[in-house]
């Protein structure tokens, strides 16, 4: 990173709140989009300036510094995808607040910003499995906390737009647990009977969880589910069906619109109706005005 650019941290560090340039994100996501592998050993330099001091500005509500609340996304998204050995070459401190910033976001009212942080999630969840000089520590640092994130925003009844992805990262999560790719206790082994393991410890903490949460569910309807959560046969059409129809019978989900919940199968739907009425339109000559004709077909 040229010289030229510490000014613009130490500037941006130091302001205050209101004089701090959103563009400033946005330049520095563009240079780790483009130098990449070259900008791993600048990117702590990088967020020391500006991740902290950005957080504090945009966490304190959900409407204050819109355009830093997207940048600062698309700065975190860039490091993420393109220089994710530094998100842990970074101080202990800041990966918990990264951490923390995407389960923020995942939350947020915002859809853009929400959708946002789960791809983040799941990049992260991605790239960490591929690292197994990280990935232990990881997983037991965060994996419990963060399927109860997702949980939490699933069923909040404020983020049905987000549900396939909801259902993708729940099914890795819960997939990495139960094909016993996480080596480490999910638990204090001091607190739970000896023998016990992380796929029989994540079926009765999730079990106990939606039945404090949702008291109107019989036990026996959250161990069938939970059970078929754990089920690694399931590909993510089979898991998403089985996380539907979960929360359909949810008496706070059964009386409202859910239409969301089925958005991909509506696309699908109208995208197959479309083809058809092509379909039925190319084979009758004339049909198409020259303007609807693919030349390239």
């Amino acid at each position: 990173i040229p010289p030229v650019l510490d000014p613009i941290l130490g500037d941006y560090k130091r302001n205050i709140a209101g004089a701090r340039d959103p563009e400033v994100l946005k330049l520095f996501a563009v240079v780790v989009e483009k130098l990449r592998n070259n900008v791993v050993n600048d990117v702590p330099r990088i967020m020391e300036a500006v991740f902290e001091v950005t957080l504090e500005m945009i966490t304190k509500n959900f409407e204050d510094f819109p355009e830093h609340r997207i940048r600062f996304f698309e700065f975190l998204k860039a490091i993420n995808e393109h220089c994710f050995p530094a998100l842990f070459s970074i101080p202990p401190e800041h990966q918990k607040l990264v951490v923390h910033s995407i389960v923020w976001a995942m939350k947020h009212t915002e859809r853009n910003i929400s959708d946002t942080g789960l791809d983040i999630l799941n990049e992260l969840l991605v790239n960490v499995g591929k690292a197994p000089n990280v990935a232990q520590a990881f997983y037991q640092q965060y994996l419990l906390s963060l399927i109860q994130d997702v949980f939490a925003v699933m069923t909040d009844r404020l983020h049905k737009s987000g549900f396939k992805m909801h259902a993708t990262l729940l099914r890795h999560m819960f997939h990495l647990v139960q094909m016993n790719q996480v080596t480490v206790p999910l638990f204090d082994p001091s607190q739970q009977p000896a023998g016990t393991t992380n796929p029989s410890f994540l079926r009765e903490h999730i079990s106990s969880l939606l039945l404090t949460s949702f008291p109107n569910l019989a036990r026996s309807q959250v161990g069938k589910f939970v059970e078929g959560m754990l089920d690694v046969k399931m590909d993510l059409l089979t898991f998403k069906t089985h996380l539907r129809d979960f929360l359909i019978e949810l008496k706070e989900f059964n009386a409202e619109d859910n239409s969301a919940l089925f958005a991909e199968e509506q696309e699908q739907a109208a995208r197959e109706q479309q083809q058809a009425m092509m379909a039925e339109r190319s084979a009758v000559p004339g049909m198409f005005s020259p303007a609807e004709i693919d030349n390239d077909l």
